[in-house]
């Protein structure tokens, strides 16, 4: 099967039953995420942005107001990425399910999409994704950041759903591959702001790939999908939907193995923070540039490693609240942070990224030092959460934001969505938040 085959004539039927479910598994996730994204600053800002610059007709996610089906998919894309707890795939470093709901989600409230079309999509949009993000990476020295190789495979699947001839989609891709941004993630990992991911750029950049395409703008080839035959030779009998991780706490995947090291000493020996006197961590280099210490924002707790290890370390949790607002103030937690020992392990750096390993030592004020094997973050494609884990970790960022029965509405229209339109999960996604309904967080 050729890219164009699967993106132009793929039917949801075509797709393994196990594909269909996780793509509404994939679906349900992200749209926690989004719900747990949307009280931060970032998410005001960039959503106030959208209709300023931006205006049109679209509705923006979780709000009252409008913008251009553009403007929808940078805010959309945006938002999302300010909460770092969405699913990733480990060859590509980065998330593909961040840009391609961004993208989609403006289409297919403009096309009136049925529910097998938009789910069909998607499950192109991950398959594509993985592949592109992989050629790329395989083209350049510079880590680049989701939006980049998402650019192209959001005007995929976005074609798709617009129901681009093969030209056109040809087109469509050429366009988002050439103008997609280039941005450098570890520029975002050194200096931790609002830049991060780059899912809302590369999902507006897909949205205007793919109108300009419709109008007969012409961009073609793709290079990532035409001039890299070795990354597609099993497209439609590897299912990568199938390959993707998943996050239990909402920080960079770079940092969850030591979260993970540090939760499980302190279970194995019953311990608290005021019990530690110092944590060190041997994890590969990229994790190690994850070197925030004292974060003043939610932006720069998401993407340090000592910090969320310290959160977990005192608290036994490590959850949205944990990385806003007075929580980066905790004084028990800035000394566990501010006293933590990174270093660079060659048997990490030898395993990445196919792995995230972390080996944790805990050095006690009794004299004592425990030290951990090697652990890798929860939720690996080999040991995937169950869905019931997932369907937890929805509703425990959804429900607060969203009150409780809108998120099993949600929950439920995703799960009907074979049998339904979009616009009755659309409905539920296009209403403003209730001050009543949230917690009153925000990062």
């Amino acid at each position: 099967m050729t890219p164009l085959d699967m993106i132009a004539g793929l039917q949801w039927s075509d797709l393994p039953a196990q594909v269909r479910r996780q793509t509404q598994i994939c679906l349900l996730d992200v749209l926690g995420i989004a719900a747990g994204g949307h009280g931060t600053r970032l998410s005001g800002i960039i959503r106030d942005h959208a209709v300023d610059m931006y205006g049109g007709a679209v509705p923006l996610i979780f709000d009252s107001r409008t913008a251009s089906a553009a403007g929808v998919a940078l805010a959309t894309g945006m938002s999302i990425d300010s909460l770092d707890g969405h699913d990733g795939f480990n060859p590509a470093k980065g998330h593909i399910g961040a840009p391609l709901f961004a993208t989609l989600l403006p289409m297919a409230q403009a096309a009136a999409a049925s529910g097998t079309a938009f789910l069909t999509a998607t499950a192109i949009g991950y398959e594509i994704g993985a592949r592109v993000a992989m050629a790329q990476h395989a083209t350049v020295p510079d880590y680049h950041t989701s939006g980049s190789w998402g650019a192209t495979m959001a005007a995929a699947a976005g074609a798709r759903l617009r129901g681009l001839d093969r030209a056109a989609i040809r087109h469509a891709m050429g366009i988002a591959e050439y103008h997609g941004p280039r941005s450098q993630m570890m520029r975002c990992i050194d200096h931790p702001t609002m830049l991060k991911d780059g899912a809302g750029w590369g999902a507006m950049c897909a949205v205007a790939a793919v109108d300009l395409a419709a109008r007969g703008f012409t961009g073609a080839p793709a290079i990532t999908i035409e001039d890299a035959p070795d990354h597609w030779a099993d497209l439609g009998q590897r299912w990568y939907i199938l390959e993707q991780y998943y996050k239990p706490y909402p920080v960079c995947r770079w940092a969850q193995a030591p979260v993970e090291g540090v939760l499980a000493l302190r279970r194995a020996h019953g311990l608290t923070g005021p019990q530690v006197a110092r944590i060190e961590v041997h994890t590969f280099h990229e994790s190690v540039r994850l070197a925030t210490r004292r974060p003043r924002t939610t932006e720069e707790a998401q993407y340090s490693t000592s910090f969320p290890v310290a959160v977990a370390m005192a608290r036994g949790a490590l959850g949205p609240a944990d990385i806003a607002d007075d929580a980066l103030e905790d004084a028990e937690v800035l000394r566990l942070s501010e006293g933590l020992e990174m270093h660079e392990s060659p048997h990490a750096n030898a395993n990445f990224p196919a792995d995230r390993l972390a080996r944790v030592t805990l050095h006690l004020h009794d004299g004592q030092s425990i030290e951990g094997p090697y652990m890798r973050p929860l939720w690996t494609a080999e040991d995937p959460p169950t869905e019931n884990q997932l369907r937890t970790k929805f509703h425990d960022l959804a429900d607060p934001v969203l009150g409780a029965a809108r998120a099993h509405a949600i929950a439920a229209a995703v799960d009907a969505l074979p049998q339904t339109g979009f616009a009755a999960l659309g409905d539920l996604l296009f209403q403003p938040i209730s001050p009543a309904t949230t917690s009153g967080r925000s990062a």
